[in-house]
């Protein structure tokens, strides 16, 4: 054996990696075992069957050499079972065979064999080849390891942005409902009641399109800023503690328009500051932004059209408006006002059936029906604090 050539592709810092030798000849076994022991951890297996259950122990080959003719189950079966099972099938195989044809060389490597050694073996070749397929394989799970860090960074910094996202729509909604006469639970028991609708609707062929993929997740998280144009009404009107008058409700229906406009000039602003790049995924990156602004704009638009402020028709309204009003109308009437106490929940029921069809989309009323027990369980959960006796 030529010993200098084994010196001279004696791999850095290999000693702990471990190699699996499998032929059924022991004088085989015999002289790669003593050509690679000087540098890796060797194991040696003299059949199929045993070549298997050594490739599970732990720790794990990092590369077999693997003999093609074998009595009983031969090598091309082994590599077709370590390719079969998950713990194994990303550990390289280099077959090492008296065979010489070609077609028999192209079967190993359809396989999933990664190089072919002829027999008789030269030492030299054998060193370099497992030097370079074990360097191969170090950095392929170098390369897993690193993208699996990634992935899991990607992920914590999604959610880090999904969190700031849901803090800031709770922050602006908390501001408008911090100048009405409702509290913050309203924007709790209306989201959750959006969400009950959403959901029960999202496999409805009229709804499929309008609820698909994360439309159906933008239009639960975009549901609190529904009021957010409360936040351009006079005090005078929207903290008025009894019923409005013809002029003052004229002004308070501005409020849809207020929201839309305020979230469409924070789209207009945040582009004018981007880069073409920024810019160039503003539809993507705007979609939720959007659906705030379905909602904001059409939430008291009725079925019929005589809502405001377009007075939209049917399926003209967004289905997130169309959810939302029905959500809304249901937290009003089952809430305590200045003006009225709560109505119970056959009363608040015997309102919205009868706007079916006039107020509301038929087939959101029909989920709500289905859904109602779980509405009432909302109200009963998040339902405001007692007025102070004092």
């Amino acid at each position: 054996m030529n010993t200098s050539a084994s010196k001279d592709v004696r791999p850095e810092g290999a000693a702990k990696q471990t190699i699996l030798v499998v032929d059924d000849t022991p004088q085989n076994l015999a002289v790669l075992g003593e050509l690679l022991q000087p540098f890796y951890r060797v194991r040696a297996a003299n059949s199929g069957e045993r070549a298997l259950r050594a490739a599970g122990l732990q720790p794990r080959p990092d590369l077999i050499l693997l003999d093609v003719m074998m009595p009983g189950m031969d090598g091309y079966e082994v590599m077709q079972r370590l390719a079969a099972d998950p713990e194994t099938r990303n550990i390289p195989v280099i077959f090492v065979t008296a065979m010489t044809a070609t077609e028999n060389e192209e079967h190993g490597l359809a396989l999933g064999a990664v190089d072919y050694i002829t027999k008789p073996i030269n030492p030299a070749i054998v060193l370099a080849r497992v030097h370079t397929h074990l360097e191969l394989k170090r950095a392929r799970d170098r390369l897993a390891d690193e993208n699996e860090w990634l992935e899991h960074e990607v992920a914590r910094r999604m959610r880090e942005n999904l969190l700031i996202q849901d803090l800031s729509v709770r922050a602006l909604a908390c501001l408008s409902e911090a100048r009405d006469n409702e509290t913050g639970l309203h924007i709790v028991r209306t989201q959750s009641y959006v969400e009950l609708l959403a959901r029960h609707l999202v496999g409805h062929q009229r709804f499929r399109h309008a609820l698909s993929g994360p439309r159906l997740g933008m239009v639960v998280k975009a549901a609190p800023l529904h009021d957010i144009g409360k936040v351009g009404v006079p005090d005078a009107i929207l903290l008025k503690p009894g019923r409005l008058t013809v002029e003052e409700f004229e002004i308070m229906k501005a409020h849809p328009h207020i929201g839309a406009d305020a979230i469409n000039k924070a789209m207009e602003q945040a582009l004018a500051s981007a880069d073409d790049e920024t810019a160039e995924q503003a539809s993507g990156a705007f979609a939720f932004l959007y659906i705030a602004r379905e909602i904001s704009l059409g939430h008291h638009e009725k079925w019929d059209g005589s809502g405001y402020p377009a007075g939209l028709v049917g399926d003209a309204i967004p289905v997130s408006a169309r959810l939302m009003a029905l959500a809304d109308v249901f937290d009003a009437l089952m809430s305590r006002r200045v003006y009225k106490p709560p109505m119970t929940l056959e009363e608040t029921t015997k309102i919205i059936c009868d706007g079916r069809a006039s107020h509301f989309d038929p087939d959101v009323v029909d989920a709500f029906l289905a859904c109602r027990e779980r509405f009432a369980d909302i109200a009963a959960r998040f339902a405001d604090p007692a007025p102070d006796a004092n």
